[in-house]
């Protein structure tokens, strides 16, 4: 198992998405507000490199942010 150690995996957590025009990305500034499709209490998808492999839900505890897993995703047959 050393040599599991060594190699690195991208972790990604959407918690939604959103679409708008890239003039107003080109406007955003520093604190501004990007409206999402979802709420605190959806769902979010869990990418490793980019490849979905679970899902499960933000914890807050205090000024920490998790994230729970609930659900480890099937793997398809070309990614095993």
């Amino acid at each position: 198992m050393p040599t599991l150690d060594k190699i690195t995996v991208d972790i990604m957590v959407v918690l939604g998405t959103t679409s708008m025009p890239v003039h107003q990305v080109m406007r955003l500034s520093r604190g501004a507000i990007i409206e999402l499709d979802a709420t605190e209490q959806d769902e979010v998808k869990i990418l490793a490199n980019n490849l979905p492999v679970a899902s499960g839900v933000v914890m807050v505890d205090r000024n920490r942010i998790a994230v729970e897993v609930k659900q480890m995703l099937p793997r398809s047959p070309d990614h095993r």
